[in-house]
Protein backbone atom coordinates (compact mmCIF):
# COMPACT_ATOMS: atom_id res chain seq x y z
CA UNK A 1 0.00 0.00 0.00
CA UNK A 2 1.38 3.22 -1.10
CA UNK A 3 2.54 5.60 2.04
CA UNK A 4 -0.23 8.74 2.35
CA UNK A 5 1.44 12.07 1.56
CA UNK A 6 0.28 15.63 2.81
CA UNK A 7 -1.23 16.18 -0.57
CA UNK A 8 -3.68 12.95 -0.27
CA UNK A 9 -5.13 15.07 2.69
CA UNK A 10 -8.23 16.91 2.60
CA UNK A 11 -8.06 20.37 3.73
CA UNK A 12 -9.10 20.17 7.19
CA UNK A 13 -6.99 17.24 7.70
CA UNK A 14 -3.72 18.89 6.19
CA UNK A 15 -4.98 22.06 8.25
CA UNK A 16 -4.83 19.60 12.10
CA UNK A 17 -1.33 18.47 10.76
CA UNK A 18 -0.46 21.92 10.20
CA UNK A 19 -1.60 22.69 13.77
CA UNK A 20 -0.04 20.10 15.41
CA UNK A 21 3.35 21.01 14.49
CA UNK A 22 2.80 24.25 15.38
CA UNK A 23 1.63 23.16 18.79
CA UNK A 24 4.55 20.18 19.26
CA UNK A 25 4.01 19.44 22.70
CA UNK A 26 0.27 19.54 24.20
CA UNK A 27 -3.21 18.89 23.36
CA UNK A 28 -6.28 20.05 21.26
CA UNK A 29 -9.74 19.89 22.86
CA UNK A 30 -13.31 19.86 21.55
CA UNK A 31 -12.14 19.09 18.23
CA UNK A 32 -15.68 17.91 16.35
CA UNK A 33 -15.31 15.45 13.88
CA UNK A 34 -18.24 15.10 10.71
CA UNK A 35 -18.31 13.05 8.09
CA UNK A 36 -14.67 11.82 9.12
CA UNK A 37 -13.26 15.07 8.61
CA UNK A 38 -11.53 17.36 11.70
CA UNK A 39 -13.99 20.64 12.08
CA UNK A 40 -12.24 23.64 13.12
CA UNK A 41 -14.90 25.95 15.10
CA UNK A 42 -14.27 28.66 17.77
CA UNK A 43 -15.11 26.10 20.94
CA UNK A 44 -11.32 24.52 19.82
CA UNK A 45 -9.16 24.80 22.59
CA UNK A 46 -5.41 24.53 22.14
CA UNK A 47 -2.97 23.71 24.81
CA UNK A 48 1.20 23.86 24.82
CA UNK A 49 3.77 22.94 27.03
CA UNK A 50 6.53 24.96 27.12
CA UNK A 51 9.34 23.33 28.58
CA UNK A 52 12.47 25.79 29.34
CA UNK A 53 16.01 24.51 29.21
CA UNK A 54 14.70 22.12 26.49
CA UNK A 55 15.37 21.67 22.93
CA UNK A 56 13.56 24.16 21.24
CA UNK A 57 14.71 24.02 17.81
CA UNK A 58 11.94 23.04 15.28
CA UNK A 59 12.38 20.86 12.58
CA UNK A 60 9.10 20.86 10.97
CA UNK A 61 8.53 20.68 7.50
CA UNK A 62 7.93 23.65 4.78
CA UNK A 63 4.06 24.12 4.99
CA UNK A 64 4.00 24.65 1.14
CA UNK A 65 5.97 21.30 0.87
CA UNK A 66 4.74 17.70 0.38
CA UNK A 67 6.17 15.01 2.47
CA UNK A 68 5.19 11.32 3.84
CA UNK A 69 2.88 11.46 6.68
CA UNK A 70 4.06 9.70 9.74
CA UNK A 71 2.50 6.81 10.72
CA UNK A 72 0.77 8.12 13.52
CA UNK A 73 -0.74 10.78 12.12
CA UNK A 74 -1.97 8.48 9.18
CA UNK A 75 -3.40 6.32 12.02
CA UNK A 76 -5.48 9.15 13.66
CA UNK A 77 -6.98 9.79 10.37
CA UNK A 78 -8.10 6.10 9.59
CA UNK A 79 -9.90 6.67 13.24
CA UNK A 80 -11.34 9.34 12.39
CA UNK A 81 -12.88 8.01 9.51
CA UNK A 82 -14.19 5.50 11.34
CA UNK A 83 -15.42 7.39 13.63
CA UNK A 84 -17.53 9.08 11.20
CA UNK A 85 -19.33 11.54 13.37
CA UNK A 86 -18.34 12.32 17.27
CA UNK A 87 -16.10 14.42 19.40
CA UNK A 88 -12.83 14.12 20.18
CA UNK A 89 -12.59 15.39 23.95
CA UNK A 90 -8.75 15.60 23.50
CA UNK A 91 -5.71 14.82 21.27
CA UNK A 92 -2.55 14.87 23.10
CA UNK A 93 0.89 15.99 20.70
CA UNK A 94 3.96 14.77 21.18
CA UNK A 95 6.74 16.97 19.26
CA UNK A 96 3.82 17.69 16.89
CA UNK A 97 2.44 14.37 16.22
CA UNK A 98 -0.79 12.56 17.43
CA UNK A 99 -0.07 10.56 20.77
CA UNK A 100 -3.08 9.66 22.38
CA UNK A 101 -6.90 11.09 22.11
CA UNK A 102 -10.28 10.38 23.93
CA UNK A 103 -13.33 10.61 21.87
CA UNK A 104 -16.54 10.50 22.00
CA UNK A 105 -18.64 8.73 19.46
CA UNK A 106 -22.31 8.47 18.72
CA UNK A 107 -23.43 5.27 18.14
CA UNK A 108 -26.22 5.02 15.68
CA UNK A 109 -29.22 2.31 17.10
Amino acid sequence: MKQKTKSDLSAPQQRLLALMGEIRFGRIEGLLVRNGMPVFDPNLIVFREIKFGGESSSTRPDPSADFAIKAQAAEMFEHLQRMGNGLVEYLEIKNGLPFRMSVKETIGV
